[in-house]
């Protein structure tokens, strides 16, 4: 059967004022190896999804994406599966602003595919990013999250990439000091953070 991505729904009430998009990451282990549901990759993000789903107050619909294959290989990328399930999420809420969280390399595809239609808003949580990355998140609204002692992806990379996007986009950079790349310790800050920043630019202020 022919690898494919998956929408999983977390919080799906029938008129969100807002949606956001789960991204996990994942190393590869060479081209077209599939995504497990259980690698911890993608069990990881799945507190980070809940958090966001109660910081919305059942306002927000809230979906992970299980990417095609685990890595950015070379035949295919995590951002041609987050462009497929933005595409889904725009057919079923027409018109619902759009938020994305990603981490690791999800964080990379979420920047990546910031750009398009109805996101207002984009998290990266220790993004493994390059600086050759580029994409113009004009009038969008990110926060970058990133642990200090992550030795897995760059801290100066990130900075870079986002004074980069700050040139036309509101951008905010928060390191976390004794942060690791997997957000084991310091879990509940990182998805704190992701979570009322999403709620914060979805909902509608009263």
């Amino acid at each position: 059967m022919e690898a494919a991505p998956r929408l999983l729904p977390v919080r799906a009430p029938a008129s969100p004022e807002g949606v956001v998009l789960a991204l996990h990451g994942g190393a590869s282990r060479g081209d077209d190896v599939r995504v497990s549901p259980t690698q911890l990759s993608v069990v990881r993000l799945i507190p980070t999804a809940l958090a966001v789903a109660r910081a919305g107050r059942g306002r927000l619909a809230v979906f992970r994406l299980l990417n095609s294959f685990r890595g950015w290989d070379t035949t295919h990328t995590p951002v041609e599966d987050a462009d497929w399930a933005i595409a889904r999420l725009r057919e079923r809420y027409a018109g619902v602003p759009l938020g994305l969280v990603g981490h690791s390399l999800g964080g990379r595809a979420a920047l990546l595919a910031g750009d398009a239609p109805d996101v207002r808003s984009v998290v990266a949580l220790n993004p493994w990013v390059q600086t050759t990355d580029s994409v113009d998140l004009s009038g969008r609204r990110v926060l970058i999250v990133h642990g200090g002692q992550d030795r897995v992806a760059s801290i100066a990379k990130a900075q870079t990439l986002a004074r980069a996007l700050a040139r036309t986009a509101d951008v905010e950079f928060v390191t976390i000091q004794e942060g690791r790349h997997a957000m084991l310790r310091h879990g509940r800050e990182f998805d704190g953070r992701a979570a009322r920043f999403l709620a914060e630019t979805l909902r509608p202020r009263v």
